[in-house]
Order: C-alpha cells, then sequence, then structure tokens
C-alpha cells in the first residue's frame, strides 16, 4: 500500500465513520482503565456485561479497594483469567489511591508501572482518554495491518511504529478506532468479507490488487 493509497484508506473510513468510539463502555477515565485492563484475551461485549454490574457498585479506586479482590473477583467471573485481573486491578487501585490520590496518571510509563497494564492498554488510555495520537496493536490490528499492506511487521511493535510512521497525522487519533471496527467486522480472520469492503480497492491482499 503506497502513500496515495493509505490516504484514501482513511478518507475512505472517516467518511463511513467521522468519530469512531471504542466499544467498551466507561464514564471516566478509571472506568475506562479497568475496561481496558480486564478486555485481555476478552470481548468487548463480555466485558461490558461484566462492568455494567461492577461499576454500579464500585467505579472508583477507593470503592473498589474497600469492595476487596474476593468480592471484585465475583463481579468479573464472567471474563476470562478473571482471578488475574481482580488481582491485578485491585492491585492497580491501591497504587492509583497511594499514589496519584485516585487519579490515573497521564504518562506511559506510569501507567505500564501499574499491575496488568501494557503498552496496549496504556496505548487505548493515553488515546480515548486524553486525546494522544497513540496505536494500541490488537489482533485486528495486527491482522489488519498485515493483510492489507498498510503496517506490516513481524510483531505488534512493528506494526504500531509502522502505523505512526505511514498514517498521515491528521488520522492518527481516530486511526486505531477505524482498524479494529475493519477487523472485526470486515477484515476478519476467517475469512475477510471483501465483498463487502469499502477500501478494498486500496488492500494489497483484495482479488484485484495484482492487477494494480
Amino acid at each position: 500500500m503506497n502513500k496515495t493509497q493509505i490516504r484514501e484508506f482513511f478518507e475512505i473510513l472517516r467518511a463511513a465513520n467521522p468519530s469512531p468510539q471504542t466499544e467498551l463502555e466507561y464514564a471516566s477515565v478509571f472506568e475506562l482503565l479497568a475496561a481496558v485492563l480486564l478486555s485481555a484475551q476478552a470481548t468487548d461485549v463480555g466485558v461490558n456485561k461484566a462492568t455494567r454490574r461492577l461499576f454500579v457498585v464500585a467505579n472508583t479506586p477507593r470503592k473498589i479497594l474497600e469492595l476487596g479482590e474476593e468480592r471484585l473477583a465475583e463481579y468479573i467471573k464472567t471474563i476470562g483469567l478473571y482471578k488475574t485481573k481482580a488481582k491485578n486491578l485491585h492491585a492497580t487501585c491501591r497504587i492509583l489511591v497511594e499514589q496519584y490520590g485516585g487519579a490515573v496518571p497521564q504518562s506511559r510509563e506510569a501507567l505500564e508501572s501499574l499491575p496488568g497494564v501494557g503498552r496496549k492498554t496504556a496505548n487505548v488510555v493515553l488515546n480515548v482518554a486524553f486525546g494522544e495520537a497513540t496505536m494500541a496493536v490488537d489482533t485486528h490490528i495486527f491482522r489488519v495491518g498485515n493483510r492489507t499492506g498498510l503496517a506490516p511487521g513481524k510483531n505488534v511493535l512493528e506494526v504500531e511504529q509502522q502505523l505512526l510512521a505511514r498514517v498521515p497525522p491528521e488520522f492518527l487519533v481516530d486511526a486505531h478506532h477505524w482498524l479494529i471496527l475493519h477487523g472485526r467486522y470486515v477484515c476478519q480472520a476467517r475469512r475477510p468479507l471483501c465483498e463487502r469492503c469499502a477500501v478494498v480497492a486500496q488492500c494489497d491482499s483484495a482479488p484485484m490488487a495484482g492487477a494494480r
């Protein structure tokens, strides 16, 4: 995918969805952090189902500390790896209360120091909550980046770096949302739905790509 095709790719996605949003449900920066932490190896639908119950009773670091790790685990037990996630979220809440006054820090270094928060989670929080031009590369973005030729890479960090280098600045803040949604609903893992893809003409793997 060349520079012209990359610009066309994002212009088309932007025209179809001018203000893309995460499908995780949240009402504060902390709720976003908690939801993303819980979303590892889980679907957004599954996380939303659990957090709708959890956030009604505990939606701040202090309230989750008061809830306790065992009761927290009960609220999220429908999510995969829930015991580990409960332990990490509870420990994260303690750090937020003791070191940050209950607020979510806005630096990558501070975010990645929290239990259960890796680079992808930090990127989501920095992008969605604080408007930074980051790329949270999940399995969908990794697949789309490689399959389309937009950002080929052997691992998630390579794809992230390629995206940051190749995506035009005007699209960077929203790009990871467009790519996640595209991978989730159109450029799917088992079979990409090329027949209903709006950016098929820009894709290096599309049936007509060899004719370009």
